[in-house]
């Protein structure tokens, strides 16, 4: 039975709540889920749903069993109180503590894999905090040297060569180097979900991919370029096809795997058919980490309106996963 560490995400959005849902899904036989957050929120949380789960806090994730009914809890301590709905310093610092706690678990191989509900990137910039998110953050704690994004939902599996940044800067980052860098992670993605021969697909970065340079260079000087040294190591990519309708080949089962040039370019067509279940997997650490393809959403928070499907089948996807 794996253990898996849920952290409960930034204190004033959905993620306490879509935790707590999931505990109570039948995902978890297959798995011993331990959170990692703060006392008074789980507890909030548990009032606000109604549910009838009761807290056994715990000091490690070493020598536990599954508690039937309860919520196995490392208390972090870290907040007596918090903001509900909107960012918040104190809440953002409070969230990096429980992704420390998390990844120093997972490092040691206390725990199997890491969940993470969402946080919020204002409140750990309000905090005083660099990172922009999840992904760089866990890199950084992990010593992660290469690393990339790869969101999975319903047929589609996708790894994004850049992520969070302004779509102006993206075709100076599509460089030969990091799209080979980006292919070789797809690899390595489809070898965690027991894909042993992947089908790879690189999309453009342009429309038509190119068209033979009339709408762009980046294909024929960056891209193709890496697609060949990818063959060169033995790994089997094909592209640059025009970024308009490799998913649809990609959805009808024709490739494991399309490696995209930029964050919307892939979340677009996988939230189209997968807004609900879609799930965020960080390629790359020597952890395994998945997370809920969606934010904090502040608006619907502590009014017991949010739907786990994404946080539980993230929790579904981490129990499968080897590195």
């Amino acid at each position: 039975m794996k253990k898996i560490a849920l952290t409960t995400g930034d204190p004033a959005g959905i993620g306490p709540e879509v935790v707590l849902k999931a505990l109570s899904s039948p995902v978890f036989p297959d798995c011993l889920p331990i959170v990692i957050g703060d006392f008074c929120v789980v507890e909030a949380a548990l009032r606000t749903l109604g549910s009838p789960l009761t807290i056994e806090a715990i000091d490690s994730p070493d020598d536990i069993s599954p508690s039937p009914g309860k919520v196995l809890l490392i208390d972090m301590k870290s907040l007596q109180s918090f903001q509900q709905n909107m960012p918040d310093a104190g809440n953002g610092r409070a969230v990096v503590g429980y992704i420390k706690k998390a990844a120093g678990l997972a490092i040691e191989r206390k725990v199997d894999a890491v969940v993470t509900a969402p946080i919020s990137k204002e409140a750990m910039k309000l905090a005083g905090f660099p990172w922009p998110g999840h992904t760089e953050m866990l890199a950084e704690l992990t010593g992660a040297g290469e690393y990339a994004m790869m969101l999975v939902g319903g047929p589609l599996r996708v790894v994004l060569a850049t992520t969070h940044t302004a779509i102006i800067r993206v075709p100076a980052l599509i460089t030969r180097e990091r799209v080979l860098k980006t292919i070789r992670l797809a690899k390595k993605a489809a070898e965690m979900l027991g894909i042993v021969k992947p089908r790879i697909a690189v999309a453009g970065l342009n429309p038509h991919a190119g068209e033979a340079g009339i709408f762009g260079r980046e294909e024929m000087e960056a891209i193709r370029p890496a697609i060949v040294d990818a063959g060169g190591e033995g790994i089997t990519a094909e592209g640059p096809y025009p970024p308009d309708n490799i998913f649809y080949k990609a959805y009808r089962g024709g490739v494991d795997i399309v490696v995209c040039m930029y964050h919307d370019q892939g979340l677009i067509p996988l939230k189209m058919i997968a807004f609900d279940t879609g799930v965020n997997v960080t390629v790359g650490l020597p952890i395994i980490r998945t997370s809920p393809d969606h934010g904090t959403a502040f608006d619907i928070a502590w009014k017991g309106m949010a739907d786990p499907s994404s946080m539980i089948e993230a929790v579904r996807l981490a129990c499968m996963l080897k590195l």
